[in-house]
């Protein structure tokens, strides 16, 4: 029996209520997550610093927020989503304030590390949103959760305003205040998660964390995360390798290609909401099927020297891309509440944790690759590499569930 169905009765617009102003304050998270894509380039210009030092400054939020997820995803069901997810923010929130008054490297350095706790959010949302939909609308709450992503774009795109027009000091206040803001609604607006209020109307006592660990002791978990390294990991990577292939490969100013990388992010974001509607109904399974399959044609045909791919016909494949890689990424946290429904903190801090690291380490693999081979196409030899392996591991896997007479539960919804 889920959490959904042992839970008291909660009232008829207790779950929307927690599932929009979790994924507004995720949108938030994720676009003061991404803050140093923009105000990077001035601290750059301001500190002199080189293309390493560039590289780590916008990397180390990206880096932290992916490490921290496993941990509050524990914490959150130890201590429940509400308190989490406003500790969280606001701890998030000081940090991007103080990086105002950071004029160091160092100190841009640490203030990063503060900075990258948004990221972690998205541990804390799945494991709170979750428990207040039944199984069968999970994949479409988690997906909607998920869309949040595009507060990505929501920097891309009002942040250069207000840092030409008061400086990068004042899109991190701006941000900040907006976060602190949210985290104070969030409070107010919310009630605590019905797996937490389970827990305390039973008086049962916190995992061990041997207990929380158990599930990672599962292969399937990996597998899992291999998905998400791709789905999400990739979809970031490529987001922010796209200006820089468009302008190396095509001559296109940059102006052009970051608008270009903006529109990807976009409907790639709002996408996974359909992606968490199309795993309710037709199976996560099913979708990841569809993801990966497509998904290998797409990054076989941009794996073609680049002289034989027009850029119309390289952007309408990227496209599509994103597109199926959206829909996957709902799809694989569809899965979670239903093989771990008791351990969705745990298995979803770590299959994130997975999925953030890829954002961080495929455009260092990226950049190696090309400057190893002199292939541009290289990058997408490489992320057809990674579907082809996690179509084989699936499809085994598959496979010998199916021999061995079990029936998962994701795909029987």
């Amino acid at each position: 029996m889920s959490v959904y169905e042992k839970a008291q009765p909660m009232s008829a617009g207790e779950p929307a209520k927690a599932l929009w102003i979790s994924t507004v304050a995720f949108t938030l998270c994720f676009a003061v997550w991404t803050i140093f894509a923009i105000i990077g380039v001035r601290i750059k210009q301001e500190l002199n610093l080189n293309e390493a030092e560039f590289g780590l400054l916008i990397g180390t939020p990206v880096l932290t927020g992916s490490l921290v997820r496993i941990v509050l995803g524990i914490w959150t069901g130890r201590y429940g989503g509400r308190l989490v997810y406003t500790l969280t923010m606001l701890a998030a929130a000081v940090a991007t304030f103080l990086l105002s008054y950071a004029h160091t490297y160092t100190q841009m350095l640490i203030a990063g590390l503060g900075v990258g706790l948004a990221g972690g959010s998205f541990a804390v949302g799945v494991a709170y949103v979750s428990p207040f939909f039944p199984a069968e609308k999970q994949g479409t709450a988690l997906g909607i959760f998920g869309a949040g992503n595009v507060g990505a774009a929501v920097t891309k795109f009002v942040a250069p305003f207000v840092l030409i027009a008061w400086g990068w000091q004042a899109v991190a206040e701006i941000w900040a205040v907006c976060l602190a803001l949210m985290a104070i609604v969030f409070w107010f607006t919310t009630t605590d998660d019905p797996a937490f209020r389970l827990r305390r109307e039973r008086g049962a006592a916190s995992k061990s964390l041997a207990q929380e660990f158990a599930p990672l002791q599962n292969v399937q978990v990996w597998r899992f995360s291999l998905y998400y390294f791709f789905a999400f990991g990739g979809f970031v990577a490529l987001s922010l390798w796209l200006p820089r292939y468009l302008v190396g490969v095509y001559g296109f100013n940059l102006e052009t290609a970051g608008m270009i990388a903006a529109a990807y992010s976009i409907p790639g974001s709002i996408f996974r909401a359909f992606g968490g509607v199309l795993s309710d109904k037709k199976g996560a399974r099913s979708v990841m099927y569809a993801m990966f399959a497509v998904s290998a044609v797409a990054t076989l045909i941009l794996s073609l020297p680049p002289a034989t791919i027009t850029p119309v016909i390289f952007i309408v494949v990227i496209f599509v891309l994103g597109f199926f890689m959206s829909l996957g990424k709902a799809a694989v946290y569809k899965h979670i509440p239903g093989y771990y429904p008791d351990s969705v903190g745990a298995v979803g801090g770590v299959v994130g944790m997975m999925g953030g690291l890829g954002g961080f380490i495929l455009p260092i693999a990226f950049g190696l690759l090309k400057d190893m081979t002199g292939l541009w196409s290289s990058c997408f030899l490489l992320l057809f590499a990674i579907v082809a392996i996690s179509l084989i591991w699936m499809h085994l896997s598959v496979k010998q569930l199916s021999r061995q007479g079990h029936s998962a539960p994701v795909p029987a919804t």
